[in-house]
């Protein structure tokens, strides 16, 4: 049995063990070990090794069996000793519901009885007092103190409470009876609360807080308790206020008295409001009055400065005292007291803010035109000047005198910044000091005054000056200054919308000022760009008449019929290469003036006029073979400046041109193929024949006859 327990060591492995079995059996292990394999003899090991395990089964069987029996048995008397418990349990729970009961009866008792030895003994302290109150009262009707407790001074405290009460009892009195004695007490009354209050300041520049605790208990109950506070706070103040800092030195201040008056008074959040009262009506009010009133009238800029400075930082200092105990409503005390120093101020505000920056905004304009020895023009208003426009507008004509700026925009960034920083202050300020309810109203006004100056008089002004300057398509060497206000214009009014997303739509976003500000907005850029697009296509025409000035100079007739076929020298015409010239500066110009997709639509524009004046200007002349080849080169030069305008549209009409131009060389023979190409072949059969015309041999070849 123990060899068979050694078997099952765990883990237990059927196979393990059968094998184990085998070669612990003398002649059961394999045919190389040193006996011989006998079968016999494993077999029988099996045998009786199966009976072993039979026994041992029952063996087992036998425990288990037994273990259960215990284990019923145990369960058994478990159950047994929880139900006896569970009996003791709610016996012991019958007997704490008596005794609670017991409890309450006797405290009940209990009760009754301080009740009625508390109804017993009441009368008996009141007449007792009673009695010790009529023995001082006949002191002050016999005119002599001689208790001990009124001729004690450390005896003050229940001098106090006796006169308090003597004092009150004289109130009920009548005064043609009693009035000497009532005089008396009240005499002695205000004595000891004088003393008191004495004794209190005393203790208060010692730094003795218990002792101004006990005083100011007992002046709780006089009249002269508001004094006690008020000497208290006069005193707090006192050093308090060297710095020239009156904000940070009041923080200071009512974070050390905070903490003292919790130690001193029984209500320290009323003492802590009449504090912060007292400063606010006194020492803020003045510093505020002293800043305000000697800048009103005398310089209005610094004024609003200080106006915005001293709110803010008395807001501010309003924020920091919200963490005291105050009272409930806190906020409103403080908003009360704020507005008691600056309502006169605020009232008159944005009257004050409009004027300053109608005044500023005029100066700003009126010293930079008086830098540039500018005499500002009257532009019109009215149905004349709209006329005018109009008239401009659809015939592009110059109306009016032409004006020399010599390259002056008239536009100034540094006047610009000036004209927003000045807004941007006041719309800070407007922000701050202005009622909410009326801040969008506010800020609105203030935006129609920046309108006025940089958009009316300054970028508006200096467009009708641009658009003034601007000469006739026929000037010659005329020098084009309108992209450069273009540019400048454009800039400015980056900045002037920035400053409307930033600073303007934060004040009136939530508010019916938000339609009129976006609709003002609207209608300044669509009169900007009305004058600009008009500024633009007459700067175009002009470019345009240079191009043609050039032409007309520079191009001889000479040059598509030279007089000796075999000895053309150049590459291009003169004027082809003057022309290229210009319009490669021209667009630079324009790239350098416009931004984003103004860029295309001005340089298309410019190309496609371009494309016209060559196309136009070509049909001027007949063309010999070697004058068509020269024709060619020319207009390839063109094509290749077309190619800087970066405009598909462009460089497809210089291509078609191109390939007209094919027309002037190309072999009788071979034109009705060379129509038939690709570039030509959906163009007017007219503009072919009309280009066909143009060669010298169109009636000695017959060319006509391609054509019908």
């Amino acid at each position: 049995m123990a060899t068979t327990a050694q078997l099952f060591e765990e883990p237990f492995d059927a196979d393990e063990y059968i094998e184990r079995l085998a070669w612990r059996t003398p002649g059961g292990g394999s045919k190389g070990g040193a006996e011989a394999f006998d079968p016999k003899r494993l077999l029988e090991e099996f045998e009786n090794h199966i009976e072993e395990l039979k026994q041992l089964d029952e063996k087992i069987q036998r425990r288990v069996e037994k273990l259960e029996h215990q284990c019923h048995r145990e369960a058994k008397e478990f159950a047994h000793k929880v139900q006896d418990l569970q009996r003791s349990n709610q016996v012991a729970f019958q007997h704490f519901q008596e005794l609670d009961e017991h409890i309450s009866y006797v405290a009940t008792k209990v009760c009754h009885l301080g009740d009625q030895l508390e109804g017993v003994n009441t009368p008996r302290q009141r007449a007792v007092e009673a009695q010790r109150l009529m023995t001082y009262f006949n002191e002050f009707l016999d005119g002599d103190l001689r208790s001990d407790v009124f001729n004690n001074p450390d005896k003050i405290k229940e001098a106090a409470d006796i006169i308090q009460k003597l004092h009150l009892i004289a109130q009920e009195l009548p005064f043609d009876r009693f009035a000497d004695v009532k005089a008396k007490i009240a005499s002695k009354y205000h004595d000891l609360e004088r003393q008191l209050i004495q004794e209190f300041t005393a203790a208060q520049r010692r730094g003795e807080i218990g002792r101004m605790r006990e005083v100011a208990a007992v002046l709780l109950h006089f009249k002269g308790y508001a004094h006690c506070v008020d000497v208290y706070i006069k005193q707090c103040q006192e050093g308090a206020y060297l710095r020239n800092d009156v904000f940070e030195d009041t923080a200071v201040l009512c974070q050390r008295v905070n903490k003292q008056v919790g130690e001193v008074f029984s209500s320290p959040e009323t003492v802590m409001a009449k504090l912060i009262q007292n400063i606010f009506e006194n020492k803020l009010q003045a510093h505020v009055k002293e800043k305000l009133d000697e800048t009103r009238h005398s310089d209005v800029e610094q004024y609003l400065k200080n106006l915005y400075d001293l709110y803010t930082r008395t807001t501010a200092l309003a924020t920091k005292l919200t963490e005291f105990n105050l009272g409930s409503d806190k906020h409103t005390f403080l908003s009360k007291l704020i507005k008691s120093i600056f309502s006169s101020y605020l009232e008159s505000y944005i009257d004050m803010e409009r004027e300053y920056l109608r005044s500023r905004g005029a100066m700003i304009l009126q010293r930079y035109y008086d830098s540039k020895n500018h005499q500002k023009r009257l532009i019109g208003t009215g149905s004349i000047q709209e006329l005018k426009e109009r008239i401009r507008q659809r015939t592009n004509l110059s109306l009016g005198p032409v004006i020399d700026t010599h390259g002056e925009t008239f536009l100034s960034p540094e006047l610009v910044v000036n004209l927003l920083q000045e807004t941007r202050h006041a719309f800070e300020r407007c922000h701050k000091l202005s009622d909410p309810s009326d801040l969008p109203k506010n800020a609105f006004s203030i935006f129609l005054l920046l309108v006025d100056h940089l958009c009316v008089e300054h970028i508006d002004y200096a467009l009708e000056i641009g658009l003034s300057a601007i000469p006739s398509s026929d000037a010659k060497n005329a020098n084009l200054y309108f992209l450069d206000v273009v540019q400048q214009a454009n800039s400015i009014f980056h900045l002037f919308d920035k400053q409307f997303n930033d600073q303007l739509m934060p004040l009136i976003s939530s508010s019916p000022k938000l339609a009129e500000c976006l609709h003002k907005k609207k209608e300044v850029i669509e009169q900007m760009e009305v004058k600009l697009d008009t500024g633009i296509d007459r700067t175009i025409n002009c470019m345009v008449g240079q191009m043609k000035h050039i032409l007309a100079t520079e191009q001889k007739k000479t040059d598509f019929r030279p007089e000796d076929e075999n000895n053309v020298m150049i590459q291009y015409t003169t004027a082809c290469s003057k022309v290229c010239v210009y319009v490669s500066r021209q667009v630079e110009h324009v790239r350098k003036s416009m931004d984003g997709k103004n860029v295309d639509t001005v340089l298309t524009e410019l190309g496609v006029r371009f494309h016209r004046l060559i196309h136009e200007h070509l049909q001027q002349y007949s063309y010999s073979s070697m004058g068509g080849m020269l024709a060619i080169c020319d207009v390839a030069e063109y094509r290749r400046s077309a190619k800087d305008f970066r405009v598909p549209l462009v460089l497809q009409l210089f291509d078609t041109l191109h390939a007209l131009c094919n027309l002037l060389v190309v072999a009788p023979d071979n034109l009705k193929q060379v129509c038939s190409g690709e570039q030509l072949t959906n163009l007017d059969r007219n503009l072919l024949h009309a280009f066909v015309q143009l060669r010298v041999d169109y009636r000695s070849a017959r060319l006509g006859r391609h054509f019908s």
